[in-house]
């Protein structure tokens, strides 16, 4: 699950993925818009182990219908006449017969099809700062209400949101809220954003992509919070429904993301360079995206590994996509590691900006100058956007005589809205 945000409350289920025989795509019309979303909800799951797999049975389940908005809306339903089902959401490609859980435990075949077991319910909703996700150049010091639901199609051994994303009993999703409900409450209370955050917003796709979209109608910016483990079928649909993305970059090696996640970097990367380079919102602008890193000691910190990725983000995505290196705390199944120290947090950033990164963060420690946001000329560097922890103490971007001097110019490249310095006048990439 992604890293960088922790629940306000803060297992691996079985792979079931097999090679699956002759299919028939699975592919109602519809789902690349808006539905109705005033739906009951599947419930009283009870878990049990038959042959080495992980199956359930459901206690109350509604008769599909290929306009349930639960529907798993990237499958391929298998014609050997076992009613299997393979989910085309992430790349694990799930295999499941009627009653069988996924990876992510959240999605399971019902008769035939794969449905989406926890949409429609919240393991709580919080308010933050938008800076917590984190985003430093979306909107800086605007609210975002967030919310997750339960289950992970991840496997960190680091997760900090373990209770949730580990979740196998759904009696936790005790908050029932529609998208357009959702979408009404941030709107009524002035929130200018909604997350999709805590567990990752990847396995309950169907909910966020509606629960955007209900957002957008409302002029509320949907934002997802992601570690962006996803399938290619399935990204330009959820994409193209957010405003914002923070994905996590977990490290720069397979032999990390397999022996630490359990997933692949390969389809991580894949999923960074769609997002930035080719998601689209519906004005035509690029999806706004920033990543984090959360650098665990003597796995992922290496000046090797620190140059590597680095390089492959300005080559591949730009100098302006921001990134965020992000402390490590004993959590979960790596309760053996040392948190981060502080000096690895600061060298991680000294190598990003000798790799030409212009905007790059450090998180989950007390760093004034890593909060800040400073002008990327060299010959300036003033600081722009003044923070300590999530407090925003000066944005030059917006504040009375300096905003008039920071104008800000709309375009449809990777920097959505770009701000000027008020001193020099270079440009700093973002949404302001």
């Amino acid at each position: 699950m992604p890293t960088t945000d922790p629940s306000p409350t803060a297992s691996v289920a079985a792979h079931t993925a097999s090679v699956a025989p002759a299919a028939t795509p699975l592919a109602p019309a519809g789902w690349n818009s808006p539905v109705d979303c005033s739906i009951a909800v599947r419930t009283a799951h009870v878990a049990h182990n038959v042959g080495g797999c992980r199956r359930s049975r459901l206690g109350v389940v509604q008769h599909p219908t290929e306009q349930d908005p639960t529907l798993g809306r990237w499958q391929t339903r298998l014609t050997d006449g076992t009613n299997r089902a393979r989910c085309e959401l992430c790349p694990r490609r799930c295999v499941l017969k009627p009653g069988q859980r996924g990876f992510c435990f959240v999605r399971s075949n019902h008769d035939g099809a794969i449905y989406s077991d926890t949409y429609g319910r919240s393991s709580g909703f919080a308010v933050d700062p938008v800076e917590k996700k984190p985003l430093n150049h979306f909107h800086p010091g605007s609210s975002v209400l967030s919310f997750g639901t339960a289950g992970c199609n991840s496997a960190c051994r680091f997760c900090q949101n373990w209770d949730i994303s580990r979740a196998r009993d759904f009696d936790r999703l005790g908050v029932e809220a529609s998208p357009e409900k959702i979408a009404a409450v941030a709107a009524d209370r002035g929130i200018g954003s909604v997350a999709f955050t805590y567990n990752d917003p990847i396995v309950f796709a169907e909910y966020a992509i509606d629960t955007a979209w209900a957002c957008r109608e409302r002029g509320v910016h949907p934002i997802a919070v992601t570690a962006g483990y996803m399938a290619a079928p399935a990204r330009p649909d959820f994409y193209a429904a957010m405003d914002a993305a923070n994905i996590d970059l977990k490290g720069f090696t397979e032999e990390f993301y397999w022996k630490a996640t359990g997933t692949h970097l390969k389809d991580v990367l894949d999923t960074i360079d769609y997002a930035v380079n080719e998601a689209r919102t519906p004005d035509g602008r690029h999806v706004w995206v920033e990543l984090t890193t959360l650098l665990i000691p003597g796995l992922n910190d290496d000046d090797a590994q620190l140059h590597a990725e680095c390089a492959w983000i300005r080559e591949t995505l730009g100098p302006d996509v921001p990134l965020h290196f992000s402390a490590f705390h004993p959590a979960w199944r790596m309760t053996d590691v040392p948190p981060t120290p502080h000096a690895t947090l600061t060298r991680a950033r000294r190598i990003a900006m000798a790799e030409g990164l212009r905007y790059v963060y450090t998180g989950n420690v007390h760093d004034r100058e890593g909060d800040t946001t400073f002008c990327p000329n060299p010959e300036c560097r003033a600081p722009l956007v003044v923070r300590d922890w999530y407090r925003i103490i000066e944005n030059r971007l917006s504040d009375t005589d300096d905003a008039a001097n920071a104008t800000v110019t709309a375009d449809t490249t990777n920097d959505g809205d770009t701000a000027r310095c008020p001193d020099c006048g270079a440009p700093i990439a973002g949404r302001w």
